[in-house]
């Protein structure tokens, strides 16, 4: 994830109380939040305990001093030491990895989405506290439930913290100028409306390069909204299918309408683009509305943008996955009582709901109470990314998530069979049989 930590950098909202200003919310905010009546699991905290925490660096500072905050609070609470290190994103999965291989580091890390299925050999059981949070809570979003438990099994093997989306973007005016008023939900409406775009010389911009967020994200929705997918149910590559090979020509189709350059994009390239007004339609996380909302050489533009979710084509709902903060408990801590009574507390409404209001919409709820938090209430614009984590769409849909589906999205896999057809380098039937092929080398490693 290189270049995702360089956009957050960016794009940082500043500091804690302008975060805060942003969303509404602060500590007297009364909470709205309905948490029923069940009895938490009682944790014999060991004597002595102390804990170290590994999360990726925030995108907001806001979200770095609650998170710390409620931290220091639990400590104040319960005597156990907490200590929370953050990293850059582009740094957690390999320092995730070390500390599974050596049996060593921190009692608890906060990975990205389908990490705990990585690891889970190495991992302690949150059955307890997942059955817990979800009674009191309303229970746990569909992606939550996903990312959160072994496959085919109720067992929980991670606790998701929320999730961030990334929807449509676009400018109201420009679309309004050439005869729409949102982007059209089928695929023959959307190249309309980029062939006007781009006649109009405001067109759209898609990453079709190596980029993690932003590339991925354009080639899932390609696929998932022509109902093509890298596995079946059962876990079979089934990349290479006439689904796959009506996307990539519609997707041949559809990226000479775009701005020049995007088969090199990376994280950062759209937000460049859209900032500064070459391009009128891509699609971000909150991030970019903020960064223009919260700078007055911008405010404009964002007064005059629009978020709408992924269009559907021939999907039933908007094919839109979210990169899941998702944390993991280790069997190497001395401490696993403590770290389940930790990541309970961090997750109770006392603690959970200023967190999540003062992230601005960046990060959205695993647990379906947490709706009714401040924030979503706070910006018409931020409301879309509420239900980021009532989807059923996740990275290796539709199969069982895995080593080898973290590597096919690590390794680029879809995302450079896009590129390869839009860019003329490969035909859709060649493309995506050298996709079939590399995923399958994956799968062939982790023995299947």
């Amino acid at each position: 994830m290189r270049n995702d930590i360089t956009r957050r950098d960016a794009l940082a909202l500043g500091a804690s109380a302008a975060a805060l200003a942003v969303t509404g919310a602060s500590a007297q905010t009364a909470s709205t939040i309905k948490a029923a009546d069940v009895p938490a699991p009682k944790f014999a905290i060991e004597k002595g305990a102390s804990l170290r925490m590994l999360r990726p660096v925030r995108f907001v500072q806001a979200d770095e001093d609650v998170f710390r905050a409620n931290a220091a609070k639990f400590t104040k609470e319960t005597g156990v030491d907490v200590k929370v290190d953050f990293v850059g994103w582009e740094d957690i999965s390999q320092q995730t990895a070390v500390t599974s291989n050596s049996g060593a580091g921190p009692d608890m890390i906060i990975g990205f989405s389908d990490a705990p299925h990585i690891y889970i050999d190495k991992l302690v059981e949150l059955t307890d506290v997942a059955d817990y949070l979800g009674k009191r809570y309303g229970g746990w979003q569909p992606l939550a439930q996903k990312y959160g438990t072994r496959n085919k099994s109720n067992a929980w093997i991670g606790l998701p913290f929320g999730a961030t989306a990334g929807p449509l973007i676009y400018r109201k005016s420009v679309l309004q100028s050439v005869g729409f008023d949102k982007v059209p939900e089928d695929h023959a409406g959307i190249l309309d409306l980029c062939r006007k775009l781009q006649k109009a010389g405001k067109p759209a911009g898609f990453a079709l390069g190596n980029a993690k967020g932003d590339g991925n994200g354009f080639a899932n929705w390609a696929l998932w909204s022509h109902n093509a997918s890298l596995l079946d149910e059962e876990g079979n590559v089934v990349i290479n299918s006439k689904e796959t090979i009506a996307a990539l020509n519609w997707v041949k189709e559809l990226y000479p309408t775009f701005i020049a350059g995007t088969s090199s994009w990376n994280d950062v390239s759209n937000n460049r683009a859209y900032s500064s007004q070459e391009i009128s339609l891509t699609a971000n996380g909150v991030s970019l509305y903020f960064s223009l909302k919260n700078d007055p050489a911008t405010r404009a533009i964002a007064e005059d943008s629009e978020h709408q979710l992924l269009p559907k084509g021939q999907a039933k709902i908007s094919p839109m996955a979210g990169l899941t903060l998702n944390a993991m408990l280790f069997k190497h801590s001395q401490y696993p009582n403590a770290a389940k009574a930790f990541l309970q507390f961090m997750l109770e409404k006392e603690q959970y709901e200023p967190w999540l209001n003062a992230n601005s919409g960046y990060w959205s709820q695993p647990l379906a109470a947490y709706a009714d938090a401040a924030v979503w209430s706070s910006d018409p614009k931020v409301a879309i990314f509420k239900n980021t984590m009532n989807s059923s769409y996740y990275d290796g849909y539709k199969g069982p998530i895995s080593t080898a589906t973290g590597a096919v999205s690590a390794d680029y896999v879809l995302i450079q069979m896009c590129a390869a057809v839009a860019t003329g380098a490969s035909t859709p039937e060649t493309a995506a049989a050298e996709a079939e092929q590399r995923a399958k080398r994956y799968f062939r490693r982790q023995g299947r």
